[in-house]
């Protein structure tokens, strides 16, 4: 999770400063959400709120000004300018209250005004505090997109998982990430992204670290994509068994709550793994579409060996 200040959004989204030194940019914003205050301005004060961005709409201005007397004005600015709350953002540049502004500045608390609309205003904030702060983890493996799904591909070390990646590269696939995917859970998906240092380049053994962007063109590299697959690798073993018709109970990986169809495929020598992640791929764009091979083919079964007893009982 990314460290955002107060500062980050007013430069991000081009605020004007209204009340404010440079010590009071520096306030964490440690919530992903947005505060309207229509209760607060009414007299009600959850403590739920207040560590939440406080955005004064077209509405609320109006009510401010036309409705509330100094008494009730001061009162409800006392609260919403509290040490937890991170900054006050006044939408449609509308006036900011004489109140607001001298409590703001005994505070030093940040005040700013902006021309967008106030809904715009929230998109903007909510969306890109959701990325910001949003959960992440690292996982150890490789990232693709493969037919336009992201594909995380996982084995235990040495299972040939770069190599295999090169060579989904090679057929026209695009790498996200090398042996270490960052992922985040933004907007409730996964989204996995490659570390800046690394992005662009893959690590072969017996050779070293290649630029995969210059060997293979630009569009061999994408920066992050949503993962929808889950591939493990796995060493070929005749003790195990392997799903061979595809109607067995559906196995998923469950990443901060986010349930990822996985699949594990047995690695052998002579196995062509770059066709086959293409094929698992196709096969899930296809049952994403209402087309499960499985069932049909099971139905195909069922539908011939009923047949079959009608001609018996017939004969």
């Amino acid at each position: 999770m990314n460290k955002v200040t107060v500062r980050d959004l007013a430069e991000k989204f081009h605020w004007k400063v209204v009340v404010g030194e440079q010590e009071a940019f520096n306030r964490p914003v440690k919530v992903a959400d947005t505060n309207r205050p229509g209760l607060e301005l009414a007299g009600y004060f959850p403590d739920s709120m207040t560590k939440r961005l406080v955005i004064i709409g077209e509405k609320e201005s109006k009510y401010i000004e036309e409705e509330m007397d100094q008494v009730s004005q001061r009162r409800a600015f006392e609260f919403l300018t509290s040490d937890e709350t991170p900054a006050i953002v006044v939408c449609h540049e509308q006036s900011v209250p004489e109140s607001l502004i001298d409590i703001a500045q005994r505070k030093n608390f940040p005040v700013f005004t902006t021309k967008v609309n106030t809904s715009q205003a929230i998109i903007n904030v909510t969306n890109y505090l959701d990325e910001q702060l949003a959960e992440s983890m690292i996982i150890h493996g490789e990232l693709m997109r493969i037919f336009g799904v992201g594909v995380l591909i996982t084995g235990r070390s040495g299972m040939g998982k770069s190599e295999i990646a090169l060579e989904l590269v090679k057929k026209g696939h695009q790498i996200i990430a090398d042996d270490r995917v960052d992922c985040y859970h933004i907007h409730n998906g996964l989204i996995g992204r490659c570390p800046e240092l690394l992005q662009g380049y893959m690590e072969m053994r017996g050779i070293g670290v290649i630029d995969v962007t210059r060997m293979y063109g630009v569009s061999s590299f994408s920066p992050q994509a949503q993962i929808r697959l889950h591939l493990v690798l796995e060493p070929f073993k005749d003790s195990v068994q392997y799903d061979r018709v595809g109607i067995e109970e559906k196995e998923y990986t469950e990443i901060f709550g986010v349930k990822i169809l996985k699949q594990r495929i047995p690695v052998s020598s002579g196995r062509p793994m770059s066709t086959i992640i293409e094929t698992a791929v196709t096969n899930y764009l296809l049952m994403q579409n209402g087309i499960d091979s499985a069932k049909e083919f099971e139905q195909r079964v069922i539908s011939q060996i009923e047949k079959n007893k009608e001609e018996e009982d017939d004969a």
